[in-house]
Order: structure tokens, then C-alpha cells, then sequence
């Protein structure tokens, strides 16, 4: 089997979708994104927590959507434009995560990223796996599992 050049660096290379939330730029790890989508349809769900927008048929797939604003500390978005979402995995369930607005795809070497630096707001903190500097702005890189680390009765629902 022949070796393609991204084989080759993919170990200091890695790819994000970036999201903006509350205005502040994340990274989620392309290898973690399903898909992106508008959420439609959003069927709430009875004593889920804030942080549980509801759950919607995505292709035939029953998805939980993580109202990402309420997981970061952050209050309700009120500018009208409707919320994205960003599929994603864990252990076999699907999850959408609710954002103000999907960016692009950045590729960017490993070496750039940081540890989460101690003036982090500690509501990106908790959620953090470390950050990149881009050109003026802190990239937070969203770890997905801290993220669905939600109640086990919520995971049920």
C-alpha cells in the first residue's frame, strides 16, 4: 500500500471545523464532525436540563442537541439569525451541537497548539483541549468527550 503525503504528517498536522459561540472562534476536531446541519423540528425534552435543547430525526437517527451556549455559561443568542449544528459521535449515539455559526476548515500543526493558558475564561476551560493563536484571535480547541460529559440520566433520555 502506498503512503499518501497526508499518511505522512498527519501526526503533526490537524484538521478542525471551526465554530463560533457567543463570539468567540472553537475548534472541533475534524475527525469527530459527522456533519454540519440546521436543526429543525427540535422536540423538547421534560426535565432535561438547559443544556439539552431536545433531541430531532436526523436521517432516521434519533439526535441529542447540546444547546452549546448553555454548556459554555453563555446567554441565550437573541440576534434572530437560526442556531447551526455540528454532528457528532460518542459511544454509538449521535449529538448535534448547537452554535451560532459554522467557519471554516483550518489545518494547523500540532506544534501551534497550547495548553489552555491560566487567563482562559474557565467556562471554555472546563471544555478546552488546549488552543491555538490564529491572527488575532484565540482558537479554542473543543474536546468533544468533556463536552458530552453530561448527567448519565440525561443520556438516557
Amino acid at each position: 500500500m502506498t503512503t499518501t503525503k497526508t499518511d505522512t504528517i498527519e501526526g503533526t498536522v490537524a484538521e478542525y471545523v471551526t465554530a463560533v459561540i457567543g463570539g468567540q472562534l472553537f475548534g472541533l476536531p475534524i475527525s469527530r464532525v459527522q456533519d454540519v446541519f440546521m436543526p429543525e423540528r427540535l422536540t423538547r425534552v421534560p426535565l432535561a436540563s438547559a443544556e439539552i435543547a431536545g433531541v430531532l430525526n436526523l436521517r432516521g437517527r434519533i439526535v441529542t442537541v447540546v444547546d452549546m451556549r448553555a454548556r459554555l455559561g453563555l446567554p441565550k443568542n437573541d440576534d434572530g439569525k437560526p442556531p447551526m449544528a455540528v454532528g457528532v459521535d460518542l459511544r454509538g449515539e449521535s449529538y448535534g451541537l448547537l452554535i451560532d455559526q459554522i467557519g471554516e476548515v483550518l489545518r494547523l500543526p500540532d506544534a501551534s497548539r497550547e495548553e489552555n493558558p491560566v487567563n482562559l475564561d474557565p467556562r471554555f476551560a472546563k471544555l478546552a483541549g488546549g488552543v491555538h493563536r490564529l491572527d488575532g484571535q484565540l482558537m479554542v480547541v473543543l474536546d468533544v468527550d468533556r463536552v458530552l460529559e453530561i448527567t448519565p440520566d440525561l443520556m438516557a433520555a
